[in-house]
């Protein structure tokens, strides 16, 4: 039987020299490796009292649906700036170079509600830091944040740090 990892594609030099690529749409368009997943993140979310799924664009979006559905919880959209229809909170966050912007429908949490935070990756955390603090600047509480692969060199646990973090692929270098 194929482990996880066996349908991560390793991409070397890209984007650019020196950089690994984990490639998950091979993973996406694999139905074993689709379903694998999804089991796998499913475990994760075992044994925690939550009431919403938020995923972040675009990849969080693919994972996410099928485990709300799944799990019969509501799934809601961390977007990038400029993206959602309504009235919405934002955040902006540091990238190598510049910053980004991600929003929230003011709506998409009430006070007091336990939040799951779910992306396809973990890397510097930025993403993640700053989809938590919309969460809790809505006045939800982030219960735990889940990945399916975790570039651990990044030190994105550090950004993350105080937060309830899993991942299902960890992998030493990026």
């Amino acid at each position: 039987m194929k482990k996880l990892e066996d349908y991560v594609e390793i991409i070397p030099d890209f984007p650019e020299k020196g950089v690994i690529f984990r490639d998950i749409t091979s993973v996406l368009q694999d139905k074993e490796g689709f379903k694998l997943a999804i089991d796998e993140l499913l475990k994760l979310f075992e044994g925690v009292d939550f009431d919403v799924i938020a995923a972040a664009e675009s990849r969080g979006f693919i994972l996410g649906a099928p485990i709300a559905y799944e799990l019969n919880k509501p799934l809601v959209l961390v977007r990038k700036k400029g993206k959602l229809p309504r009235k919405t909170v934002s955040e902006e966050y540091a990238l190598e170079y510049g910053t980004a912007t991600l929003e929230m429908h003011e709506d998409s949490v009430a006070p007091g509600q336990k939040v799951i935070l779910i992306d396809d990756l973990l890397a510097t955390g930025g993403t993640l830091n700053a989809s938590a603090k919309l969460v809790e600047r809505l006045g939800g509480k982030v219960e735990k944040i889940i990945c399916l692969m975790e570039l651990q060199s990044l030190k994105g646990r550090e950004v993350l740090k105080g937060y309830d973090v899993e991942t299902v692929i960890k992998y030493e270098v990026n």
